[in-house]
């Protein structure tokens, strides 16, 4: 019973994220269509690549590793997935977290400039994602535990800034909450990440 409910409980996040994707998806379709209609570029062009890493050792010692390949779906839109790896440790204590994630993002304001002539040469990105992360059941559940690991599907919701560096590499600052899983204090809120795509 109880594996059924967590069943339950990991296909209706999918399914609440998948309907967002949905909805975001459609009422942006309107405003992507009032663009002036070019050739699609080749796909090759629409990839990108690119993610974040982080480095901090000493008494608390924390290492991430996310790379991501995504595709601009259109101008304004993107969708990228990857895998995840972390590892914390502290004295006497030391953990790994691994997994994947799938985002789409929507940039709203491609140049500030364009709005406000300033010089200021940012974008304005919307982002929603779903992360899976696999934990070990030692370090975040009380015993008795079922598993030596356990899985948790997180929605992260927030938006960034975006710094265009080249004609297809930019590094974006994004702000990102998390809707859910909170308990297990892996994430901050916000959680802030800084990522580089070319």
């Amino acid at each position: 019973m109880a594996s059924c409910r967590k069943r339950y409980s990991l296909s209706g996040k999918i399914l609440t994220f998948s309907m967002v994707l949905v909805i975001l998806f459609s009422s942006l379709l309107t405003v992507c269509g009032q663009e002036q209609r070019k050739e699609a570029p080749p796909f090759k062009d629409r990839l990108f690549y690119g993610g974040s890493f982080g480095l901090q050792f000493g008494t608390f010692t924390d290492i991430s590793v996310s790379p991501v390949v995504g595709l601009w779906a259109l101008s304004r839109i993107n969708v990228a997935l990857g895998p995840d790896f972390r590892y914390y440790k502290f004295p006497g204590f030391h953990t790994t977290i691994y997994g994947g994630k799938l985002y789409t993002e929507l940039v709203f304001v491609e140049d500030f400039n364009n709005i406000i002539p300033l010089g200021v040469h940012l974008g304005l990105f919307l982002h929603a994602e779903d992360e899976v992360l696999s934990l070990e059941s030692e370090a975040f559940k009380s015993p008795p535990y079922n598993s030596n690991r356990f899985l948790i599907s997180t929605i992260l919701v927030g938006g960034g800034v975006r710094q265009q560096m080249g004609l297809k590499s930019s590094l974006n600052f994004t702000f990102l909450w998390a809707l859910n899983n909170s308990e297990y204090g892996i994430y901050g809120n916000p959680e802030i990440r800084i990522s580089f795509f070319f």
